[in-house]
């Protein structure tokens, strides 16, 4: 078993420590995956997800012992980490953290060597903490294997954002269901985004009360699928496009148009590490990121809906 290897990443050469070390073992297929594997998607993905990670701090999901192992979320950045590692310091309620940015390929295969499965990020950038240009929905259906559900309730919030006149985008979440992206213009602070989001889901969960619910206690949404709005505050993340999930099989998060949508095979999971890198290739969100939108005459509309 090698214990080191040399990988290039863009300008620089990073040495993989362990790369044989299996961080999902087998499933239910007979497949696993090595850290090595892990690096080599990560480096395949990185000019698809680099994108949605530059100068955004970043919550880093490791799990150094394979995803059957403890599990750390690391916010503040290891004085080991190498100096050419973009960090940024954001204000907390008793002081300050050090998070890390990954603005380029090196960063993100050093990460995947410290066995940083998944990157979370914010839906704000450096310099604007307070100033999210992403508004995301969460659909979490009753069970993991409610996908119609899933796929019923984005129809729906697609339909409802559209008349809004709010461009959103699918992605599956490599877990149980979908995350709706609504891109924003950076000018309303995360209190009135997440206001926003309650309202939309608030209103939608009102047409449908038999579908959908956002009560935010698991026992009091019965067989409901639940409109998640909770990501959508400061210092909060969500799983980042083309993100890996700690989950068997490693199934990634993975960007998809709106006609895939319809496909009967699709699920959360529909996408590994094997293959994701073939559906970034397709550009589902071509011109998604420079079509953000103020939440104001949404809101507007929104209230003459509401009537």
């Amino acid at each position: 078993m090698a214990d080191t290897r040399t990988v290039r990443a863009g300008r620089r050469s990073l040495t993989v420590h362990r790369p044989d070390k299996v961080l999902f073992p087998a499933d239910g297929n007979g497949k696993e995956y090595t850290k090595g594997d892990l690096v080599a998607y990560y480096r395949a993905v990185a000019p698809f997800i680099v994108p949605h990670l530059r100068g955004r701090p970043l919550m880093l999901e490791r799990h150094p012992d394979g995803i059957d192992g403890p599990r750390f979320m690391q916010k503040n950045v290891p004085e080991h980490y190498p100096d050419w590692i973009e960090r940024v310091e954001v204000a907390k309620e008793d002081g300050t953290v050090t998070h890390l940015v990954c603005d380029d390929t090196a960063t993100l295969v050093y990460l995947a060597d410290q066995a940083c499965v998944t990157p979370h990020r914010w839906l704000s950038r450096a310099g604007k903490e307070h100033r999210p240009d992403r508004l995301v929905f969460d659909l979490d259906p009753p069970t993991g294997d409610d996908f119609p559900a899933v796929r019923q309730a984005a129809l729906l919030l697609r339909e409802l954002l559209d008349e809004l006149r709010l461009p959103s985008a699918p992605m599956t979440t490599g877990s149980r269901g979908l995350h709706l992206v609504v891109p924003l213009d950076g000018r309303q602070d995360f209190d009135a985004v997440r206001a926003f989001a309650k309202d939309v889901a608030d209103h939608l969960a009102d047409a449908h009360p038999g579908r959908l619910t956002t009560a935010a206690r698991k026992k009091d949404r019965g067989e409901r699928l639940y409109l998640d709005i909770q990501r959508n505050g400061y210092a909060q993340t969500a799983v980042a496009p083309y993100a890996v999930r700690a989950k068997p099989g490693a199934p990634v998060a993975v960007p998809i148009s709106w006609d895939q949508l319809d496909d009967p095979d699709l699920d959360a999971r529909r996408w590994t590490i094997a293959d994701a890198v073939d559906q970034a290739h397709t550009n589902p969100w071509a011109g998604l990121v420079s079509r953000g939108r103020s939440l104001t005459p949404a809101a507007r509309r929104l209230d003459g809906l509401r009537g």
